[in-house]
């Protein structure tokens, strides 16, 4: 059953909005995207406040406009080629905002999709390192955690696959200098670095959950400011192009369930 507040806003709605304010202010930036809230937060943003922002077609091309989620390839237009070997040139830049996945997060940044258990003997095998290191170091990435649970938000992550403020610190200029892990998105809520030791903070919560959930699955202290705000609600507009637009068939609700 999909969980709808008063307002008559679903909970999987909230994630995208305050997926597309991760890429509020970037100007003309690639904007890449994992997850069914990420990408419908990428394209409610172009199509808003973020008119400048480069979408992909996830394959090798730039397209045009903000296609609803699902699009045939053969309906795309696409604005320019983008092999492969250019998506280095990119990052490198720093010309790029990417909101991946999390299967682990800690309390300062670091991300693991890597393995689940000990290094010599891992419980699970996941997807591997892939271009973490080098995204989190290059350029600004957020993540995108669809079950929050204690599972996912732990003490220390058990692979570093994602670079954390710490480690960045640690490794000196070369690692920090373009380094920014800027929100952490999930289904309770929207959490920051914007603490003077860099660890989370709790930036807001979706209307319908309570501060005292958030802390309840969370695995280690996290960082609650005396005023937690709710996380924005999305505007007309927007929800107009969410529903109508950009995800008619309702792929968001199959994500965020209530």
């Amino acid at each position: 059953m999909t969980d709808t507040t008063d307002t008559g806003v679903t909970r999987a709605e909230y994630c995208a909005v305050a997926c597309a304010e991760v890429f509020r202010g970037d100007g003309e930036v690639m904007a890449s995207a994992f997850g069914t809230a990420p990408a419908l937060g990428a394209r409610l943003a172009r199509l808003t406040f973020a008119p400048d922002l480069v979408l992909t077609d996830g394959d090798a091309a730039l397209v045009d406009g903000a296609p609803p989620l699902g699009a045939a390839p053969s309906s795309l237009v696409l604005e320019s080629h983008m092999p492969y070997r250019r998506v280095f040139d990119v990052v490198w830049s720093g010309r790029r905002n990417l909101i991946m996945m999390a299967s682990q997060i800690d309390r300062t940044g670091n991300q693991n999709i890597s393995a689940i258990g000990p290094w010599a003997r891992p419980k699970a095998q996941l997807i591997g390192v892939r271009g973490a290191p080098g995204n989190t170091v290059n350029h600004s990435t957020s993540y995108w955690v669809p079950n929050h649970s204690t599972r996912a938000f732990v003490e220390q992550v058990d692979v570093v696959s994602g670079v954390g403020y710490a480690r960045a610190a640690a490794a000196g200029p070369s690692a920090s200098r373009f380094h920014e892990i800027r929100y952490v998105v999930s289904n309770l809520g929207v959490f920051d670095f914007a603490t003077p030791d860099r660890s989370m903070r709790l930036a807001s919560v979706h209307p319908g959950v309570s501060i005292a959930e958030v802390v309840e699955s969370t695995g280690f202290a996290l960082n609650v400011p005396d005023d937690v705000p709710d996380t924005r609600d999305p505007t007309p507009e927007e929800l107009d192009l969410l529903r109508t637009v950009l995800d008619p068939s309702g792929l968001r609700d199959r994500e965020v369930r209530g």
